[in-house]
């Protein structure tokens, strides 16, 4: 029978842990970049089609901004939001009154929550298999949408 010291093993585990880190770290930045809409693939559940879109996504040293461009089928401008949040320090960003959003990592998803006037719109950024952008959003009293986008 093998006896294995607590040094060594707890060395072992912690070399692990340690190697599977920067994998993890890896994953975040693997959403960075410019994704542009495709309509054509996406579910917009009967709510307002988005004709053209972008997402912007930048997670430098934790500090994560997710920027929005949008323009909606028969809009006469375009939307554009922009989040920005420290998730080092777990901020939450209060834009205006009753404007605060909030954006982390929950594993390989990115979720940004935002509420204004007590309702909150959950969107959760996650990587196809095929690499494109997933983004599932969920907003009260309305079905989820799913907007697929690519680089």
């Amino acid at each position: 029978m093998r006896t294995y010291s607590t040094t060594k093993l707890t060395g072992a585990v912690l070399t692990c842990l340690l190697l599977a880190f920067p994998a993890v770290a890896r994953d975040h930045s693997a959403l960075n970049g410019t994704w542009t809409l495709v309509p054509a693939k996406s579910d917009f559940a009967g709510q307002s089609v988005v004709q053209t879109g972008t997402v912007t996504i930048n997670d430098r040293q934790g500090n994560i901004t997710v920027s929005r461009s949008f323009v909606y089928e028969g809009a006469t401008e375009t939307f554009f939001y922009s989040d920005i949040a420290d998730s080092q320090r777990n901020a939450t960003i209060h834009t205006g009154k009753d404007l605060k959003s909030k954006t982390r990592w929950d594993h390989d998803v990115l979720k940004v929550a935002t509420t204004q006037s007590g309702a909150t719109t959950l969107e959760s950024y996650t990587l196809a298999t095929d690499g494109t952008l997933m983004v599932n959003v969920e907003r009260p009293e309305h079905k989820p949408i799913t907007l697929i986008f690519r680089r």
